[in-house]
């Protein structure tokens, strides 16, 4: 059994002129311990998705249907109590902001021991303990101080690790990681990353990594899925998908990495926007901005389709690939 599947997850915003929808009938699963990447541009659908999992979503957002199974129970149908009861203690989230997340008028010390204490029967010298151990597992240097502090005493660097240490402190088996470098610089970053992908094997916890980084996605993750405008548009092996993407999108993703640019060249882009929830172009969503695009790409929402280990939702995807082939043979 997967210890996350979801099932057609429609996402929806009742909005004051109309009801838009953010999550289009996504379906994954996440196995026990393994490390999966969500990517796409802003406004894919990647941070609804990791707040939908969790049943984080408030009004006007909602879950129109669908099902979010996690180890067995449906976290759609949780009442407040078992949200409680999962949130934090089986399931925890690493969000993008760490001074949004930590309470700047409490100590480190008080927001991980209420936290321990919250969900465990513990004293308090026992919670403090427990903290004391997941600073150290994240190689803060004298945790005993740090436990005494405030956020704003720390650095970037320092605030992130003790995020991940709170993600941990009850030993989740999941963990999502929304975007949780994007404040920091590079060196910091690769650190972060780093420490995450340590803990994450060490304890088999499941990672879902939420980035718009493919870069950070081919060394962080075993699976991708790339998502476009609320839909899962390919998904399979990260090596797969990063050595041999096949929908355009994310092929235009890849070809704008830095990486793929001549040094003094400018760097490629996919041209256009991704299409406001208001309005979103029938058909494929990605037409407008596709240089393949047909008359059927601009009526018909493509299918899902298997291509060898990868799944891909494009019209053209099968004639793009005998085009390739043919080219192969010629040359």
């Amino acid at each position: 059994m997967s210890l996350l599947s979801v099932r057609d997850l429609t996402v929806k915003f009742a909005m004051r002129e109309q009801t838009v929808t953010a999550l289009n009938g996504i379906s994954f699963d996440l196995a026990k311990g393994e490390r999966l990447g969500i990517v796409g541009e802003s406004g894919a659908g990647k941070s609804i998705t990791g707040f939908a999992l969790m049943n984080l979503l408030s009004r006007p957002g909602f879950i129109d249907h669908g099902q979010i199974m996690f180890e067995g129970e449906d976290v759609v149908t949780m009442n407040d109590r078992q949200l409680r009861g999962i949130r934090g203690n089986r399931m925890a989230m690493i969000f993008q902001d760490p001074m949004v997340t930590l309470n700047p008028v409490l100590t480190i010390g008080q927001q991980m021991i209420e936290t321990l204490m919250a969900h465990r029967k513990l004293s308090r010298e026992e919670a403090r303990q427990i903290a004391i151990v997941k600073l150290r597992e994240v190689y803060i240097p004298s945790p005993e101080e740090r436990l005494e502090q405030y956020p704003h005493e720390l650095s970037g660097g320092m605030r992130q690790r003790i995020i991940i240490a709170i993600a941990l402190l009850l030993d989740p088996q999941m963990i999502i990681a929304d975007e949780p470098t994007t404040a920091l610089d590079v060196t910091i970053q690769a650190d972060i990353m780093e420490l995450l992908l340590e803990l994450c094997q060490s304890n088999q916890v499941g990672l879902i990594l939420i980035t718009h980084d493919l870069g950070v996605v081919s060394q962080m993750t075993e699976r991708t899925l790339v998502m476009y405008a609320g839909r899962i548009i390919e998904s399979g092996r990260t090596r797969e998908i990063i050595n041999d993407p096949q929908h355009p999108y994310t092929q235009g993703l890849i070809n704008a990495l830095p990486q793929q640019t001549l040094p003094g060249q400018r760097l490629k882009q996919i041209p256009g926007n991704m299409p406001p929830l208001t309005n979103i172009p029938p058909g494929c969503p990605f037409n407008p901005r596709c240089e393949y695009a047909t008359d059927v790409c601009r009526s018909r929402i493509p299918e899902i389709s298997h291509f060898g280990e990868v799944e891909v939702a494009c019209h053209e995807v099968q004639r793009l690939q005998s085009n390739d082939a043919r080219r192969e043979v010629k040359a």
